[in-house]
């Protein structure tokens, strides 16, 4: 079914639904790259996280600042929760952790992660109210599980403390299930015309694609060494060479669930809504 086609049959739902209803072909792609299966196996190498972490940093930069300055936008204030949902500071924290204080002058993202910085900064400037779509699918992934996710990470990375992990930690946040009804609740209110939804909604589709390619950029970048040399050296003896693999006592459906929320909160944050 064509988007144009899925728009029309779907007016009189809330918009939350309409992203999920119009964004289930992006996902199954998105889960069936190569790196994605290799999250699936619970299987993420210390390089592959952070190097993710690189490309975090460059995608919420972008979206927190167009996020802070529009928050008083009809359609971006009610789902502003700067003091329940920002990343950056927390991402700031892991990477210092791993890379040290002069961690800036090593990070190192694919150019899928600078289209994807671009773009936010494009309708964060020209349509603000599309920033919806990719806070909903960014921080809602990124907050399911996110605690459960830190405490394996820690385990399987033979980190001593929470060191490197702030990513997955939602201090503002008692309660995940309920706060997402309540972002959910109030994205639903935004008023838009129906021009402005079908955008929002193309938003969306959009987001997942771009996410898709920093999935494939990154990939890339794992598999020519000559790329990661700036990688090599870290600050945390503990965790070199180590691998994040989910503990074998779980089951096989438990740990391929969690293998997958660590890719959608990790790189795309979209379905565990």
């Amino acid at each position: 079914m064509a988007i144009s086609e899925i728009f029309s049959v779907m007016l009189s739902t809330d918009l939350s639904e309409q992203i999920k209803e119009v964004t289930k072909e992006s996902h199954v792609r998105a889960e069936n790259t190569e790196l994605m299966l290799s999250f699936q196996r619970g299987q993420v190498t210390l390089q592959q996280y952070k190097l993710l972490l690189c490309s975090l940093y460059e995608i919420y930069q972008a979206l927190e600042e167009e996020m802070d300055r529009n928050s008083n936008h009809p359609a971006v204030a009610p789902i502003y929760f700067p003091a329940e949902l920002a990343r950056l500071k927390s991402i700031e924290k892991d990477l210092e952790f791993f890379y040290g204080p002069d961690w800036r002058e090593k990070i190192v993202v694919p150019a899928a992660t600078q289209r994807y910085s671009h773009r936010l900064r494009q309708i964060g400037k020209e349509n603000p109210e599309f920033l919806v779509a990719h806070a909903y699918t960014r921080y809602l992934g990124d907050l399911s599980g996110g605690q459960v996710l830190g405490r394996i990470a820690q385990k399987s990375m033979g980190l001593k403390s929470a060191n490197g992990l702030s990513f997955f930690t939602f201090p503002g946040v008692s309660s995940p299930n309920l706060f997402k009804q309540l972002y959910r609740s109030r994205m639903n209110s935004v008023e838009l015309t129906e021009e402005e939804r079908n955008g929002m909604l193309e938003e969306a589709v959009r987001a997942f694609e771009l996410n898709i390619q920093v999935f494939d950029g990154l990939q890339k970048m794992l598999s020519v060494p000559g790329n990661l040399q700036q990688q090599s050296s870290t600050n945390s003896k503990a965790v070199h060479s180590k691998t994040l693999q989910i503990p074998g006592t779980i089951s096989p459906m438990l740990r391929m669930i969690l293998g997958l929320f660590v890719a959608l909160a990790a790189v795309v944050g979209l379905y565990a809504l």
